[in-house]
């Protein structure tokens, strides 16, 4: 796989009203009640967050620096990796309980949530994902340097993905995001405990 650097040849899934191109940044304001989920708990189903997604092949690592100030529940921005809108993954920094949390959405059918304090600076963070071989590996990074692991979990094998940067604010809209620092590589085949 060659490496592919910015965000050329990406195509929007739930285009928000406002966006543009600006030095090499996506920036985004989020549109009205839009979010990603599938059933669990709340028994609805939500396709309308905004995710910009570039395609690629059966194993990569896509990378992205993602800044956002956060100020009401649920507003959050990440890294999406989509094969349906039944199968798919979230990760990024989500306001819960007043707090920015490190958030990732694994959904196999249905979704599930995972948060937990975040003692970076959440105005400005990287998130990474790693797929190969039907495993996903998120990896989370304060300074796009070190990278520590946040999740790794069965993923289905696909012959190709989307991914790309993802932003929703399901109980209001308004939420300005920028997104910078994209690329997609081969996967890194790194050891688990390797942090580079």
């Amino acid at each position: 796989m060659a490496d592919r650097v910015g965000f050329d040849d990406g195509a929007w899934l739930n285009e928000p009203t406002n966006w543009r191109f600006e030095d090499g940044r996506l920036l985004v304001v989020t549109d009205r009640a839009t979010d990603f989920w599938r059933e669990t708990h709340y028994g609805f189903i939500r396709d309308t967050g905004h995710f910009f997604a570039v395609n690629t092949g059966s194993a990569f690592t896509a990378q992205l620096r993602i800044r956002a100030n956060y100020e009401q529940l649920y507003d959050q921005a990440g890294l999406m990796v989509r094969i349906s809108k039944e199968y798919w993954v979230k990760a990024g920094i989500e306001l819960s309980d007043g707090l920015p949390m490190i958030s990732s959405v694994l959904t196999l059918g249905k979704s599930d949530w995972s948060t937990a304090s975040y003692n970076g600076d959440a105005s400005d963070f990287w998130l990474r994902a790693t797929i190969s071989g039907g495993v996903l590996r998120l990896q989370v990074s304060s300074d796009g340097q070190s990278w520590p692991l946040m999740r790794l979990c069965p993923f289905p094998a696909n012959p190709t993905y989307s991914v790309g940067p993802m932003c929703c604010t399901p109980e209001r809209s308004g939420l300005n995001v920028a997104f910078s620092d994209f690329s997609i590589s081969a996967p890194k085949g790194k050891d688990l405990h390797d942090l580079s």
